[in-house]
């Protein structure tokens, strides 16, 4: 066992806490990632503030990238040295869904709190997402990690790693948008961004999108998006239907865990649409819609968890898109922090402004 910073929940709800925890080393199939950069997700987030329940303590972060400084056994071809992004994606690569291209959500049990983490008395620590990225260092699958060049900055390669993949992804893969089709992307936020440039990348003719706040909806425009509605109009679909062509649109994406989103969705539908489900509401909420209307109409409603993404096939061409110039990184970057500044980020990330804030480690 080594010994490792980390930025640790005790009390959901409450900020987290730096101190010392222990790592052990990578087993078999695994590898060890000094960490450079790790993003704050929401759902980091929601897990903090107890929203689905779990483990306590708890070191949360998936959204990583860094340089694999250790190597377990029967660990593919990695090796010491190799710049990575680190996923929460853990597939075990052989049961039905891993076998079917869909390791997103592979049904291989994994217990986080008997994973590589300890606190400092040696006391059981969740691993939380499989990751743990809050820290310093992370032991991972071989499974979870995608190399990246050696030219990709660290702190736009971890956006790679949860944010642009489940955006991207969802508009490319769940939603399996085709060029022509038309698109409301609800939710102007880190990965509303993602997922409007996704339908922008995938072809789409026109792509609206709905936020509470001007601004975010100028900053959508600048990702791809072809209109803008507010969300607080009395029926913001009625103005989409308009920037349509009054007609409904062929995919709904939800990228943010508002009931009251979820509620509206299908009003936006266009005959044969579909719905995609991102956002991540809390637990034990509830959405309500007709069943009847879908049904008439050939509607439905698809869940999407990180972008149905296969990461060792998605994210090398992200990267290349981003090579190209054709996918934004360096944009959804709105702020940079280090660990010790963690609850100050999470702070910052909550007012809804930031795209994305990123810790930066201190390897010197």
């Amino acid at each position: 066992m080594q010994t490792i910073k980390a930025a640790v929940c005790r009390a959901f709800g409450e900020p987290l806490v730096i101190e010392e925890v222990q790592l052990a080393p990578p087993g078999t199939g695994e590898v060890e990632v000094t960490l450079d950069a790790v993003a704050i997700c929401h759902s980091d987030i929601s897990y903090a503030e107890g929203a689905w329940g779990g483990f306590l303590p708890a070191v949360y972060g998936h959204e990583a990238a860094g340089v694999i400084s250790a190597v377990g056994e029967a660990a593919g071809d990695f090796k010491i040295g190799d710049p990575v992004v680190v996923t929460l994606i853990r597939a075990c690569g052989t049961c039905p869904s891993c076998a079917g291209g869909k390791p997103t959500i592979c049904g291989t049990p994994y217990d986080t709190v008997k994973g590589p983490l300890k606190t400092g008395d040696g006391g059981p620590l969740e691993q939380a997402m499989a990751c743990g990225a809050f820290a310093e260092k992370v032991v991972v699958s071989h499974r979870q990690i995608v190399k990246i060049p050696e030219t990709l900055p660290k702190d736009l390669a971890s956006l790679l790693s949860c944010g642009v993949i489940t955006g991207v992804g969802a508009a490319v893969n769940a939603a399996d948008l085709r060029p022509g089709r038309d698109v409301v992307v609800i939710g102007a936020g880190g990965v509303g961004l993602n997922a409007i440039q996704g339908a922008r990348i995938a072809g789409a003719r026109r792509i609206v999108a709905v936020d509470t706040t001007e601004e975010k909806l100028e900053i959508a425009k600048e990702f791809g998006a072809t209109h803008g509605v507010l969300a607080s109009l009395d029926q913001p679909w009625k103005a989409a239907y308009k920037a349509l062509g009054g007609r409904g649109a062929d995919a709904v994406l939800i990228t943010v865990g508002a009931i009251p989103a979820y509620d509206q969705a299908p009003r936006y539908l266009g005959r044969g649409g579909k719905a995609i489900m991102i956002g991540m509401p809390h637990s034990g909420d509830m959405a309500s819609y007709e069943p009847v209307v879908l049904a008439a109409l050939g509607q439905g409603v698809v869940g999407s968890k990180m972008g149905d993404v296969v990461i060792q096939r998605d994210i090398p061409w992200m990267v290349d898109l981003y090579e190209q110039g054709r996918l934004k990184l360096d944009e959804l970057i709105s702020g940079r922090w280090s660990l010790d500044q963690i609850n100050e980020a999470i702070a910052d990330t909550k007012t809804g402004s930031a795209k994305r804030n990123v810790i930066l480690f201190d390897r010197t």
